[in-house]
């Protein structure tokens, strides 16, 4: 009698758990998405969440968005949260390609489709699909114009993203695919910023006292790339270094206009985010066959054509 004891009250919880999801989900009669990101902390993120939940309640869904801050632990909670609540599906902007993984296999396990935008996972049987910008090929264009600008010769530096995410080193591959063909093109320093603009800031600055005499900068994303501008203006070297970003952010696109940024990688966080939603919703409706990984196109802005572009897009 006393074994059994600690077994019936696990099924008496799981029983009210269910019970409430199902009180949960009854409420409004609507079912439910849910929006996890890595982070808020950034515009380029905070547009890709927004417009995921506003293409999910389009759809007829409630809409939650979930901010991981960055933190697989955190990004847990989120998923453990989304469970009890009852979620119908999970649209997902990971924090780590690795460590991300067992909380969507946790989602799996509970029944609830889980599909990636923007940032991939180290799997193909845990996320229902996956929509992902195609990185590297964007970054090649980038490593094309750079080697133009700097006429296949100078000095520069690197400034990676999260060391976790699989973006930062595809972003790298396709920059240095074609950068490292050039021995003139010398990288003097490559140190990741965590894709923050504050960091990126510190970290340029601590680069320009060891390496005073560079040429251009390579940052994996936009908010690196004002980060690294605003360090080069303390220094008084902005107008003399060129600076390519990646994302398509609002603040770039402003200063490409501006003269400030040489070049960005344009990425369509909102065609990302409104398939990912549309895939949930045909998930929920009954259909099975969704391909694991879609490519999302990149494309180079420049001065030359950056009035054909806006914030996040095309015009």
């Amino acid at each position: 009698m006393k074994r059994s004891l600690p077994i019936f009250i696990t099924l008496l919880s799981l029983l009210f758990v269910f019970t409430q999801c199902k009180q949960q989900k009854a409420k409004n009669g609507k079912k439910k998405m849910a929006v996890v990101v890595s982070t808020l902390n950034n515009p380029w993120f905070v547009f890709l969440a927004e417009t995921a939940a506003a293409k999910a309640t389009a759809l007829g869904y409630d809409a939650k968005i979930f901010d991981s801050q960055n933190n697989t632990a955190t990004e847990g909670d989120n998923f453990d949260n989304i469970i009890v609540a009852g979620y119908d599906a999970i649209l997902f902007n990971s924090t780590d390609a690795n460590g991300s993984v067992a909380n969507v296999m946790k989602a799996k396990r509970a029944g609830i489709p889980v599909f990636c935008m923007d940032r991939e996972i180290n799997s193909t049987n845990a996320a229902t699909s996956q929509i992902l910008s195609d990185s590297y090929s964007g970054a090649v264009a980038i490593g094309v114009n750079f080697t133009q600008q700097l006429h296949k010769k100078g000095n520069y530096v690197e400034l990676l993203g999260l060391v976790g995410d699989n973006n930062t080193w595809a972003r790298s591959k396709g920059f240095h695919s074609v950068t490292d063909n050039y021995p003139d093109l010398k990288m003097v320093a490559q140190q990741s910023a965590d894709f923050d603009r504050n960091k990126a800031m510190e970290v340029m600055e601590s680069i320009l006292q060891a390496h005073p005499d560079i040429d251009a900068v390579f940052c994996g994303n936009d908010g690196m790339a004002m980060g690294a501008y605003q360090a080069l203006v303390a220094a008084g070297k902005a107008t003399k270094v060129k600076v390519f970003g990646f994302d398509g952010a609002e603040d770039v696109i402003t200063a490409i206009k501006e003269n400030k940024v040489y070049a960005t990688g344009m990425q369509f966080p909102k065609v990302m985010a409104e398939t990912a939603a549309r895939f949930a919703d045909e998930y929920v409706k009954g259909r099975r066959d969704f391909p694991q990984k879609i490519p999302v196109a990149v494309e180079l802005v420049t001065p030359k054509n950056i009035n054909d572009y806006i914030a996040y897009g095309k015009k």
